[in-house]
C-alpha cells in the first residue's frame, strides 16, 4: 500500500513537472513571438518615416520648368489656383489645347471662365472640361483616353506639388508611352515654412505618401507578382482606314 501511494505520488510530481515545462516552454515561445513582433513593427516604423521624409524632400525640391513647352495640357481639379496657372499656361503657348479634370458637375463653364478671366472663345477652341473622375485614378483614366483620342505625346501635368508623384504614377500606367512633365503648383514652400509644427499640413502630406505607397505597392505588384494581369487602359481608339 505504502508502495503504491509512493509510486503515486511520484507520478504526479511527474505530471505537475510536465505541465510545468509545457507552460515554461509557451511563455518562452509567446516572449519571442513578441518580441520579434517588436522589431517588425520598429523596422516597419523606420522605414515609414524614412519614407515619409524622402518623400516630402522630393516634393519640396519639385519645381515647374522654366520654359514648359507640351502637345497639351492635364490640370487636375482640386482648386481654382490649379485652373488659373493651366489657363495662363494655355494662353502663353505652353500647349495646345487644355484638359480639365474631375471638374465638379455642379461647375458650369462660365464659373470657371469667370475665375480665370478668360474669353469664350478660348475655351470654345482650346479646352475641355471633365466632370467623370472623382479620384486621382479617375483623374488619369479620364486624362488618358483625351490623350489617346486626340494622339498628344508630350502633356503638361499641372497639380499640386505634394500630389505630383501619385499622379503622374497613375498617368503613366494608363498611358506609358506618353511624356507626362510635372508643372507643381506650390501651396506651400516646404523648404522654407516650418511646415512640421502644422498639424493640419502633416496630416494631408502623411494622407498623400500613404496613398502614394499603397499606389506604388499596387503598380509593384503589377508588374512583378502579376504579371499576366490586364493592365487597366483606356480603350483603343479605332484605326483609320
Amino acid at each position: 500500500m505504502v508502495e503504491e501511494l509512493r509510486e503515486s505520488g511520484m507520478a504526479d510530481r511527474g505530471k505537475w513537472r510536465d505541465r510545468a515545462a509545457r507552460r515554461r516552454r509557451s511563455r518562452s515561445l509567446l516572449r519571442k513571438i513578441l518580441r520579434r513582433g517588436f522589431f517588425v513593427l520598429l523596422a516597419f516604423l523606420a522605414i515609414f518615416v524614412a519614407g515619409f521624409l524622402h518623400f516630402a524632400d522630393t516634393v519640396a525640391s519639385l519645381q515647374p520648368p522654366a520654359t514648359p513647352k507640351a502637345d497639351a495640357i492635364v490640370v487636375l481639379t482640386g482648386g481654382f489656383q490649379r485652373i488659373d496657372q493651366a489657363v495662363e499656361l494655355l494662353k502663353s503657348g505652353a500647349g495646345n489645347r487644355l484638359l480639365i479634370s474631375g471638374v465638379n458637375p455642379a461647375t458650369t463653364e462660365s464659373q470657371i471662365r469667370r475665375n480665370t478671366q478668360s474669353s469664350a472663345d478660348l475655351f470654345k477652341c482650346c479646352v475641355d472640361i471633365g466632370h467623370e473622375a472623382v479620384d486621382t485614378i479617375g483623374n488619369a483614366t479620364e486624362a488618358g483616353q483625351w490623350i489617346l483620342d486626340r494622339g498628344y505625346r508630350s502633356v503638361l501635368v499641372v497639380t499640386n506639388n505634394y500630389h505630383m508623384p501619385r499622379s503622374l504614377l497613375e498617368l503613366r500606367r494608363v498611358r506609358p508611352d506618353t511624356q507626362f512633365i510635372a508643372y507643381p503648383v506650390v501651396n506651400s514652400d516646404l523648404k522654407t515654412s516650418n511646415w512640421l509644427r502644422n498639424p493640419l499640413f502633416i496630416k494631408a502630406i502623411l494622407l498623400e505618401y500613404a496613398k502614394y505607397s499603397v499606389a506604388s505597392l499596387r503598380e509593384f505588384a503589377r508588374k512583378h507578382l502579376v504579371p499576366d494581369s490586364e493592365v487597366d487602359a483606356p480603350r483603343q481608339a479605332p484605326q483609320e482606314e
